[in-house]
């Protein structure tokens, strides 16, 4: 719970003005399509009235993808700008390749395209004496984001003195974004681990990205937000002239002069920086000036997050821009004094980058004490949503993104109905695939039997567990989730739900087979079909499974058994 309201002071709306300068300017496209994400529901219908690209996006946003290219497609140009907006690459690549040589718009246009697919430095070149501020402006932007990927530092402002004596025990986390404005897997994880840490005696802060939460949409001026007791601080200049960029240089030193100033005045002990690199090098910039110790706590590879994002992943995954990310991450977590990660699997990869073993120890993904509590009644939850007395139900929560592997769930879901099973699926969460999966389960004749309930607050999260028989985690092979161990399934396990998930390494590290769960071939939904009916079927076997894996939770993975790792690993470091 927060202790202060909400307002948009002068400075978060000076903000919100050159964010969105920003983005108007350099990619008016873009800022619309923006713009429909964030106004809300209600008014996003009234973007039809501004202009092709108003009227594309809307209809992009209701899902109707055929009609809003349709809008744009009958000019090259637009059809290009709109497709690079809206993620579609091979659609963009096209339209470039029609347009004239002499098009003005054909510079930018080509250099988005190449930075899109990984193509850096061909960017720039394509931008080499083309005309018009925005030219320019691209090519300075993709300039300096070469320059970060090489080895550029952060400026430490000169008005910058060396602070008191550090306060044994005070932690000071560097993240991207969190409570209570975004509710996700990251930053529940950050609140949990500060309120563990607080409860183990620790003194702990957290810091959010330069410009965040204005960077959002939001347009809340609080420089410092109590959420459970635990000081939440914002950096927020008045100006952002790089817009949401945080690779931009001026947007970085901005920050990491906000960074210094907060630095001096709480004097923590410790710079615990969360993925991704921008967070950790305004870690180590602090490092240098202050002398503190870094813990680089990785919670993902960005690299791997970004290639997981695009459908032509086999192609960037040799790409200029894959391999600086790739590795401006090592060289932060091989500058960083300790590592902490989320697995085994992750640790393999961060000592095979050259990471000392010693340096970097495993934290996993955890639990709150009210998860491993009986689940609440759900009669109603289950009336309000009209699933009959007699129907299973299968389903997730999650962050609805490729690799999640939803499609799998709902074609499974399609196959059990077939063979006459009553099933329905339950898809809680939102995200970029939300409107394809929808289309799919329309095509799919699952209109009634797909339940989409969109974002729901994380304290209601385990009434929707209630309604689940069975918790699917069906993640795709892709290199992100090999690696990537993430937190809804062990909620999930807590609560004592049979969890059925992909075999894929990292989710091995928590769901051992028939043990406290069942694995399925990844995008196999025939084998996800077969394991689903079988259990549903099979009541006494879904309920070992679930209290095997409850037990398993409660004896490991409860945030006050990381709070103690946190703690030695802060002693070593000589902060405690």
């Amino acid at each position: 719970m927060t202790t202060s309201k909400f307002r948009p002071s002068p400075r978060a709306l000076s903000l919100a003005a050159s964010i969105a300068w920003r983005h108007v300017t350099g990619d008016p496209v873009r800022a619309v399509l923006l713009a429909g994400r964030i106004l809300p529901g209600p008014a996003r219908p009234w973007l039809r009235f501004a202009g092709p690209y108003g009227r594309a996006a809307a209809l992009w946003g209701a899902g109707e993808r055929d009609a809003a290219l349709a809008v744009v497609g009958a000019s090259p140009r637009r059809l290009a700008a709109f497709s690079l907006a809206v993620d579609a690459p091979a659609l963009a690549a096209s339209a470039v390749a029609d347009l004239a040589r002499d098009d003005r718009a054909r510079p930018v246009l080509a250099a988005r395209l190449a930075w899109r697919e990984g193509r850096l430095t061909e960017g720039i070149d394509a931008l080499d004496g083309a005309p018009g501020a925005r030219a320019r402006r691209l090519r300075d932007t993709l300039t300096a984001e070469r320059a970060v990927f090489d080895g550029a530092t952060l400026r430490m402002p000169s008005g910058t003195t060396r602070k008191a004596r550090a306060v044994p025990g005070r932690i000071l986390h560097l993240v991207t974004d969190a409570l209570p404005v975004t509710s996700a897997g990251y930053t529940i994880r950050t609140h949990e681990i500060v309120l563990a840490q607080r409860v183990a005696g620790l003194d702990p802060h957290v810091v959010t990205r330069c410009g965040y939460p204005v960077t959002q949409g939001r347009i809340d001026g609080r420089r410092l937000v109590l959420v459970d007791g635990i000081p939440y601080h914002r950096l927020l200049p008045a100006l952002m002239p790089g817009g949401s960029n945080p690779v931009d240089p001026r947007n970085a030193d901005r920050g990491l002069a906000l960074a210094a100033g907060l630095t001096e005045q709480i004097r923590p002990a410790v710079l615990q920086a969360a993925s991704n690199f921008a967070n950790a090098r305004v870690a180590l910039a602090l490092r240098e000036r202050y002398g503190l110790p870094v813990v680089y706590e990785v919670r993902g590879f960005w690299e791997d997050t970004w290639l997981s994002r695009n459908p032509d992943a086999a192609q960037l995954a040799s790409s200029e821009l894959y391999l600086k990310y790739r590795a401006l991450e090592t060289r932060c977590m091989l500058a960083a004094d300790l590592v902490v990660t989320l697995g085994e699997a992750m640790r393999e990869e961060i000592v095979a980058r050259g990471v000392p073993a010693a340096n970097v120890v495993v934290v996993p993904n955890a639990v709150a004490p009210e998860f491993l509590g009986p689940l609440p009644e759900a009669s109603a939850l289950r009336r309000e949503l009209g699933i009959e007395p007699r129907e299973y139900v299968v389903g997730t929560v999650s962050t609805l993104t490729a690799y999640e592997g939803i499609g799998t769930l709902l074609e499974a879901t399609g196959q059990l109905r077939d063979r006459g099973v009553p099933v329905r699926a339950l898809i809680v969460g939102d995200g970029p695939e939300r409107a394809a999966l929808q289309r799919q389960a329309t095509a799919r004749g699952l209109d009634r039997a797909a339940i989409f309930t969109g974002r729901v607050p994380a304290v209601k999260v385990r009434e929707f567990h209630a309604l689940l028989d069975i918790f699917v985690v069906p993640r795709t092979p892709d290199r992100v989730c090999q690696l990537v161990t993430p937190l809804k399934p062990v909620e999930a396990m807590a609560s004592g739900l049979c969890v059925v998930t992909s075999e894929v390494k990292a989710l091995t590290e928590i769901v051992k087979h028939e043990v406290t769960g069942a694995l399925t071939v990844p995008q196999d939904p025939v084998s996800l079909a077969d394991r689903l009916e079988y259990l549903l079927y099979s009541p006494d076997i879904r309920r070992k499974l679930g209290d095997n894996a409850r037990e398993w939770v409660a004896t490991d993975r409860t945030w006050a058994h990381n709070a103690a790792r946190y703690q030695d690993a802060y002693a070593r470091l000589g902060a405690t």
